[in-house]
């Protein structure tokens, strides 16, 4: 019996459209964030519907590209690894202070032969799921103050596991969220290996 997964979307008003078609692919359930409440309120509230229900579920945000309309790339990571919080976008660019890392990572996993590598946070919040049995902990140990992707990673608490070619680019436009730091995203903002070409940009 094939593993059941669901969708769901985390979109800015601004995005509506490209949100309403990302989530038309997968049967997604879409959570608009219409007052500007930020990225980390989103993410919360679709950790929230994640938890009351009975499989895994994938987190997407809106500008996600996914590399296939089909469910099946993101089962078999989740088949995989049933007890780890996996990442299915892998970028350059942000945060900077992790690329060299992920490049050293991903060039001793191609000697080793290794399809993902492992790094102790969650650095993207443009595509990820936490495993099922983790979710309530992940809730009760929020924090509301820190960004989305380190919100979720934090809380977890332990490796994430990033597939060396990612299932989900990023569309890297112009950033809606008011970041803390108030430094702008200039980098080069999207995955460092994709198996193919994304499906559509919605």
């Amino acid at each position: 019996m094939e593993t059941q997964i669901k969708f769901v979307v985390v979109g800015h008003h601004s995005r509506h459209k490209q949100a309403l078609c990302l989530a038309g692919l997968f049967s997604a359930v879409l959570l608009i964030d219409s007052g500007d409440n930020g990225a980390n309120w989103n993410h919360r509230r679709a950790l929230e519907w994640a938890s009351k229900q009975d499989c895994r579920v994938v987190i997407m945000e809106d500008d996600a590209l996914p590399l296939s309309e089909s469910v099946d790339g993101f089962r078999k990571w989740i088949d995989e690894y049933p007890d780890h919080l996996i990442s299915f976008y892998l970028g350059t660019g942000r945060p900077p202070q992790y690329q060299m890392q992920i490049a050293e990572r991903l060039i001793a996993a191609d000697k080793a032969r290794i399809n993902y590598i492992k790094l102790p946070k969650l650095i993207h919040g443009v595509c990820y799921s936490v495993p099922q049995h983790h979710i309530e902990r992940v809730l009760a140990r929020w924090d509301s103050s820190k960004p989305a992707d380190y919100a979720v990673g934090d809380a977890h608490g332990d490796e994430v596991i990033y597939p060396c070619y990612s299932l989900v680019d990023h569309a890297d436009g112009e950033p809606v969220e008011q970041h803390p730091d108030r430094t702008p995203r200039t980098e080069r903002r999207r995955a460092w290996r994709l198996a193919m070409f994304p499906v559509m940009e919605c």
